[in-house]
């Protein structure tokens, strides 16, 4: 089931429900303490299932709060965020976050998926979204599933190869995050963009 396509009232609905045991015996409440032997791996199965809709609502909930204003006037959501969209992540991945004039966020996009170490990123790319979505400016970000939070070379290189394509088409990359594991470094706190 893919959870992004549920409505909320169905995720809070996933959440909530109890399960219930094909034995017949009284539903089973995953917060219950001790499950019944032989029913474990169903109770983790529901477990996981049910942080999986926690993690969605959270998304929905924080990028609801990143559209109600300016992005890096609240930057603890923004982190909060990324950290929590890319914990699952076994693999690199590239992140859009499209914005309007006033720097709302308008969408959030995974625009590349790479290899455990690598994401190849192609500013082409970049440059066609931010233009469909008119938007005024972006921050990018990607993770490092290693954990190494620190930025690469490669990855200051790309910031500014982004920043000099957008520039052209006057869309303004406002800042690149790097996250890995609980670590969010910001490329502008840092004074690289």
């Amino acid at each position: 089931m893919k959870l992004s396509a549920l409505s909320r009232a169905d995720l809070v609905s996933e959440l909530l429900s109890p399960l219930v045991c094909a034995s017949g015996a009284p539903p089973l409440h995953v917060s219950d303490a001790v499950a019944p032997m032989g029913m474990l791996g169903t109770a983790d199965t529901v477990l996981a299932h049910r942080l999986n809709v926690a993690r969605e609502l959270l998304l929905r909930e924080l990028r609801e709060q990143m559209r109600s204003g300016p992005l890096m006037t609240s930057p603890q959501i923004l982190r909060d965020w990324l950290r929590l969209y890319c914990a699952k992540l076994e693999n690199e991945v590239f992140l859009v976050l499209y914005l309007d004039a006033q720097h709302r966020l308008i969408e959030a996009e995974e625009l590349f998926r790479g290899t455990l170490t690598q994401t190849t990123v192609y500013p082409r790319e970049v440059v066609k979204g931010a233009l469909a979505r008119n938007a005024a400016a972006l921050a990018v970000a990607h993770n490092h599933p290693s954990g190494e939070a620190e930025p690469s070379r490669a990855d200051e290189m790309l910031t500014q190869t982004l920043k000099s394509a957008l520039n052209l088409v006057d869309v303004r990359v406002i800042d690149h995050f790097v996250v890995a594991g609980d670590r969010v470094i910001s490329f502008a706190e840092r004074g690289l963009i």
